[in-house]
């Protein structure tokens, strides 16, 4: 590849002293939207006229204030839908639809056919500028440009005026004027060519500013450029306090976003795209990523609202025949999600830390790998965490928490991971939350609505618990004094075979140790345990949980056992014994204990 004879750079604009790099982009621009137009015509199906309100509708919802909704003179179709908006009253009244023409003469007048009645319009008229157009497409030198332009846009001020008068349809009108071509227009003539369309319509002040769209129409530069013109333009342009300065970029070389916003900070007030970036070629700028990315620096995106982004998306895809993709920043399905085991521990201490400090007052949205709340934009957080054969013991063991309000000891999310590893492994594919529910029901045997109950090789049929020892007749637990010795007499079912034991210790898991010593022979050590009350709803199937003749409350605990065989010498503080963790729930917390023992005893090997 030899490009350097056949493509030709970009010439920089001469401003040492530009001031853009330095500023700080506080305040919302003026947003028009170009879908039902611009976005439209780059479709391979243009959407039909029911489709078009659809979208119509969608954008007066989320806010905007100007929405291009036609090329009236293209087509009966766009024609039709401009009059059934108007004549059905669809437009409400603080909003400007605008329509589009070249400069000519039929043209500008079929446009103003088709909005006769509308409250307020802005009326966009254009013609290119660039040598390249104006030599290659149309033969025109610079006057015959400017030209073309004064005497159109002073038939635009005619017929301004004229339907503007109440028994012609008393509509108030805006005038926006774009060079097309503009980034590979020479700066000066540009400047030239709008001071000539001001002067010619006559009618441009404070109180009635006349729109410069300046397009980016092909993306041939980097960003930075972009924005040295529009800072140049604003610099050099007469009666700046007249004039609204419009960027309309486009995607070419995948930039679009970052001119818009370089634009605005060098002095634009308004900006043209489409929502996700539909448009022709690589599309036209993004306006969902541009609010959200002023959203996300505590700038409130003027009358923009995305708090339900996935309606949204429901009606562009659908109406556009064109899926958002799954990385497409705020939107896509997987923007919000962390699949590798570091980023999501991260994201689970985040959530952590963060609960802590809104607890405090703290309201702040500081989260790893998360630069806006999901929940701002109408999403959960269920798709924040998912799994596959990359993740770690952090991301799972969240899904696990969100799904069922478990939380797993660190070393228990070690053993568990493992599993769930297991699982990614064989079936080489994302692990859901479904199928993560499932493996902690069928290894820790753990009741769980909507998943095949499984048991494991010991479950708790029924006990009850008492003070007292050998030497002395038992008495049933009655909390009155703190005994020397419990009891434990119950029934545990054994590969399906019910087994009545009993066995004493200093509180119910040691008396549940002793027991299984006793009668099945088995010699194990708690190295590890752990409980805590769950404290949201879940999935938890307790069904008949309260075993316990003492279980006074529906409230739901949970606990976690590890075990190590007891004939194993590293077993006392030390990693290298093999362990065999365990859990139980239950609406009462001995009981919950006990289970979660008889848990981990089934996968002693």
């Amino acid at each position: 590849m030899d490009p350097g004879s056949k493509y030709q750079p970009y010439t920089p604009v001469h401003l040492p002293d530009r001031q853009w790099p330095s500023k700080i982009q506080r305040t919302a621009p003026i947003w028009t939207s170009v879908d039902l137009r611009d976005g439209n015509q780059a479709l391979a199906s243009p959407m039909n006229e029911e489709q078009k309100i659809i979208f119509f509708k969608t954008l007066v919802k989320c806010g905007f204030k100007e929405i291009e909704v036609a090329f009236p003179s293209a087509s009966d179709t766009d024609f039709g839908f401009v009059r059934r908006i108007i004549e059905d009253g669809l437009i409400p009244d603080d909003v400007y639809i605008q329509v589009l023409s070249p400069a000519r003469e039929e043209l500008i007048r079929r446009t103003f056919e088709a909005v006769k009645g509308a409250k307020n319009v802005v009326f966009h008229m254009y013609n290119a500028a660039s040598p390249l157009f104006r030599e290659v497409v149309f033969n025109n030198d610079q006057a015959r440009t400017v030209d073309l332009a004064v005497r159109h846009t002073k038939l635009v001020r005619e017929l301004m005026e004229h339907y503007s008068k109440p028994e012609n349809g008393g509509t108030n009108f805006r005038y926006e004027y774009s060079p097309e071509t503009f980034s590979q227009t020479e700066p000066d003539f540009a400047i030239q060519l709008c001071d000539a369309v001001r002067e010619a319509w006559g009618l441009a002040s404070p109180g009635n500013k006349i729109i410069f769209n300046l397009p980016n129409t092909v993306e041939m530069s980097p960003p930075n450029h972009y924005a040295d013109l529009i800072e140049y333009f604003c610099r050099n342009i007469k009666h700046r306090d007249s004039v609204i300065v419009s960027l309309h970029p486009h995607n070419d070389r995948g930039c679009g976003v970052a001119a818009a916003e370089l634009g605005m900070l060098a002095g634009a007030e308004r900006v043209e795209g489409c929502l996700f970036g539909n448009g022709e070629r690589t599309g036209n700028v993004d306006l969902v990523t541009l609010a959200l990315n002023l959203f996300t620096q505590g700038v409130q995106p003027g009358p923009l609202m995305f708090t339900d982004l996935p309606s949204v998306i429901e009606v562009v895809t659908g109406c556009n025949d064109i899926p958002v993709h799954p990385r497409h920043p705020y939107a896509g399905e997987l923007v919000m999600t962390a699949f590798s085991g570091s980023h999501q521990d991260a994201i689970k201490k985040g959530f952590a830390a963060q609960e802590k400090r809104w607890n405090a007052g703290d309201k702040q949205w500081l989260m790893p790998y998360l630069p806006v709340d999901p929940a701002d934009l109408g999403l959960t957080y269920e798709a924040v965490i998912r799994v596959n054969s990359q993740s770690g013991k952090g991301g799972i063991a969240y899904l696990l928490t969100q799904a069922l309000g478990v939380e797993l000891p660190r070393r228990m999310q070690v053993a568990f991971y493992q599993v769930i590893q297991a699982v990614a492994d064989q079936t080489s594919k994302e692990i859901s939350t479904d199928d993560i529910v499932q493996a902690f029901s069928k290894h820790y045997h753990v009741p769980i609505a909507g998943v095949p109950k499984t048991d494991g090789r010991f479950k708790l049929h029924s006990f009850r618990l008492y003070d007292g020892d050998e030497s002395t007749e038992a008495e049933p637990l009655n909390g009155t004094s703190t005994p020397r010795v419990r009891k434990l007499v119950g029934k545990i079912v054994h590969n399906g075979e019910t087994v009545d034991v009993t066995g004493t210790g200093n509180g119910p898991i040691s008396a549940l140790m002793d027991a299984i010593e006793k009668h099945f022979n088995i010699f194990v050590n708690v190295r590890e345990y752990s409980e805590h009350a769950i404290t949201r709803p879940g999935a938890l199937d307790l069904g008949s949980a309260a075993t316990s003749s003492h279980s006074q409350t529906r409230a739901q605990a949970a606990s976690y056992v590890e075990l190590v065989k007891s004939e194993d010498t590293r077993q006392f503080g030390e990693q290298k014994a093999k362990g065999f963790w365990g859990a139980g729930v239950d609406v009462d917390i001995t009981s919950a204990g006990l289970k979660a023992v008889l848990s981990a005893l089934s996968t002693v090997d």
